[in-house]
């Protein structure tokens, strides 16, 4: 009777070892925002308070697992405000997702999990930065996103220019503005307004806390020519692979085995040759399969096979990444390339499901460090993006609002 119970006691503990353990955070792919009416998916949703976006990511694995959202609310540095949930969320979070379908007809199984803002449980009552946590059933945080939801209290008018410093007129855009209060009394601005400007969707790699140079009349004005400049960089690369057993103006080749892969053609430095236009979308991507209504969980994954020649001169002790809205521009050794002395090419394989991606490669230094323009080069030319986000925070006010956000394209850059 001893040895039955001491064999079920340990049989009990494996199977608890077995059913409960947290979920690989290698399983989890094609994380993404998408706006209600847009098809182009991001790494970060900036929209109004009342704007309606989704979250969706995908599970390598034919289990339906349970997972929860929990969101924060932080200031401008994107630490944790002193608000209280309470205070900035209309019902409670800490919500299990219910919206979620199994692959269908895919060599690769998955689950695709999709919540959608605001919704029956969950809406926002304060503007601001925002950080969501997707955890599994054990607490187990497997990812985390940035959001930002602003107020029309102003309004952000900007104008790209290229650079009035004579050795970076021809690699840097500079991004001037006025920010205009509408519906809100903006005092002493100089302690009380912040902002982020960020290229295209790269929000790591802004430039903040900016103070207005000088006021004319209510309107703030931003006409720094050094402290609001930005290396052009160039045109991202693409592919697109909706046919994938088709070869394309760049898919060389693809192969099966236990889930299709596809090789690109090889890729070179653009450091040193002339810009040359090349039609992208600023670094997102989107999911696409031929003859189906429903990419989000009928597309495929696939090895995508990265090749880049060496540049010339370029120092091995550098790193070099391949980034992307698709990747949140992470540089971690999942999209690290590897350099093949036999063939003098850096090679990567990432997986990634069907559809079309922006991407481009970034050299860092052994301070991980990265090297602007190493790669690509940077051109004055360049179509970029850019971003300005308008905190305000009153005296004895306790979080940071955003009373406004505006756009501007370097397609329409001045001198």
């Amino acid at each position: 009777m001893k040895k039955k119970f001491i064999f079920l006691a340990i049989l009990f503990l494996i199977s608890k070892f077995t059913f409960t353990q947290s979920i690989s955070p290698d399983l989890v792919k094609s994380i993404s925002f998408l706006k209600q009416n847009d098809n182009r998916l991001s790494n970060v949703f900036v929209g109004t308070l009342n704007e309606r976006f989704s979250l969706s990511f995908d599970i390598l694995s034919g289990i339906e697992h349970d997972l929860y959202y929990i969101i924060e609310h932080c200031d401008y540095d994107w630490k944790k405000s002193r608000l209280i949930k309470s205070e900035y969320i209309q019902g409670f979070d800490d919500v299990k997702i219910d919206n979620y379908s199994s692959s269908f007809n895919t060599y690769q199984i998955y689950t695709h999990y999709n919540v959608g803002f605001p919704n029956s449980n969950t809406s926002f009552k304060k503007s601001g930065n925002y950080i969501i946590k997707i955890i599994d059933e054990y607490g187990e945080e497997l990812f985390r996103r940035k959001f930002i939801l602003y107020e029309n209290l102003v309004t952000v008018q900007t104008e790209i220019k290229r650079s009035r410093q004579i050795e970076f007129i021809n690699e840097k855009q500079v991004v001037n503005f006025e920010i205009n209060p509408i519906n809100i009394q903006i005092n002493n601005p100089n302690k009380t307004v912040k902002v982020k400007v960020y290229k295209n969707n790269e929000l790591y790699y802004s430039i903040d806390n900016i103070k207005p140079q000088y006021n004319m009349g209510k309107k703030l004005i931003y006409r720094y020519d050094i402290d609001l400049s930005f290396w052009g960089g160039n045109e991202y690369l693409f592919f697109e692979n909706k046919f994938v057993r088709n070869t394309s103006i760049n898919i060389r080749g693809f192969d099966l085995n236990d889930i299709y892969s596809n090789f690109l053609y090889d890729d070179f430095s653009r450091k040193n040759k002339k810009y040359t236009y090349n039609p992208d979308i600023n670094g997102g991507f989107l999911f696409n399969v031929n003859n189906s209504p429903n990419p989000e969980f009928e597309a495929d994954y696939v090895n995508i096979h990265f090749y880049l020649q060496k540049p010339k001169a370029f120092n091995l002790e550098n790193k070099i990444y391949v980034v992307g809205d698709f990747n949140n521009y992470e540089l971690s050794n999942e999209f690290l390339m590897r350099f093949d002395s036999r063939t003098n090419l850096f090679e990567s394989v990432i997986m990634l499901k069907q559809g079309f991606y922006n991407y481009k490669y970034i050299a860092v230094d052994p301070n991980n460090k990265i090297i602007q323009g190493e790669i690509s080069g940077n051109f004055d030319e360049t179509e970029n993006e850019y971003n300005v986000i308008v905190y305000y925070r009153n005296f004895g006010e306790r979080y940071d609002r955003v009373v406004g956000a505006g756009k501007g394209l370097s397609e329409f850059i001045s001198n």
